[in-house]
């Protein structure tokens, strides 16, 4: 008790009051990874789920929610329409700098679906007329995988502009904002977009690209029993450092 009471007292409570409030961003910290852990593994489970799946073919009387579906294989057949597509900036293949042209996929409805052909060099790629040397007509079926847009961009990253006055689109986007990119399209678009399968061979522009994917832990584990560590070590030591500090000045 009287060591408690030294603790608090006069001389080391400003010291007391800064332990403890260490002592809880560190645990704070150490509950936090094991969320993230957390949402790691049901990240993991999700994607092997999905990969143990059958190809998913797109149709437009298809009600299941697709947005719960990322990454899954999937199967769609339709005509893309040119006029439409747009570019998204600041891709990179073989550290050369780039866009990836994104490309509505019309559907037998009517309705469309996003597709990211892939990337092209950013040298000779200024307005949309010059994208159209990449154009692929005619009915096309191709097979790749299930994503979903985001509507804000990664930690760090630009959004996407607003529209100038008497702009009607943007041509280049900074992420794959479905929502905002189907207000500029005179037909229905689908909830997802997709990404083609990688051809390893493949060397002409558009070039598909699919993230890579570790499916592991990480170190969130880790993280978490250093930061409860550093708490355990400020809460058992702090008291310890005062009461020898008490006895030398005794």
């Amino acid at each position: 008790m009287k060591n408690l009471r030294a603790l608090f007292s006069r001389q080391w409570i400003f010291a007391t009051v800064l332990v403890l409030a260490g002592v809880a961003f560190c645990t704070r910290l150490g509950f936090w990874q094991l969320g993230r852990l957390e949402e790691r593994r049901a990240f993991n489970a999700h994607v092997e789920g999905v990969w143990a799946m059958e190809p998913l073919t797109l149709t437009p009387q298809l009600e299941d929610d697709l947005t719960l579906l990322e990454y899954r294989a999937v199967i769609v057949n339709g005509t893309y329409d040119f006029e439409n597509q747009v570019a998204l900036r600041n891709r990179y293949f073989q550290n050369e700098y780039g866009y990836h042209l994104l490309t509505p996929l019309l559907l037998d409805n009517g309705s469309a679906v996003l597709v990211d052909r892939g990337w092209i060099p950013a040298d000779g790629n200024d307005t949309p007329a010059d994208w159209r040397k990449y154009d692929q007509p005619g009915p096309v079926t191709l097979q790749g995988q299930i994503r979903i847009g985001s509507t804000k961009p990664d930690v760090g990253g630009v959004p996407d502009p607003e529209l100038a006055s008497g702009q009607e689109k943007l041509e280049f986007w900074n992420i794959v904002n479905l929502e905002r990119i189907r207000q500029q399209l005179p037909y229905p678009l689908i909830t997802i977009f997709v990404q083609p399968d990688v051809d390893p061979e493949d060397s002409e522009p558009p070039i598909p690209y699919q993230p890579e994917i570790e499916l592991t832990e990480g170190s969130h584990q880790g993280y978490a029993l250093q930061w409860f560590t550093y708490a355990t070590i400020l809460f058992l030591g702090y008291p310890f450092y005062v009461r020898q500090q008490i006895k030398e000045n005794l």
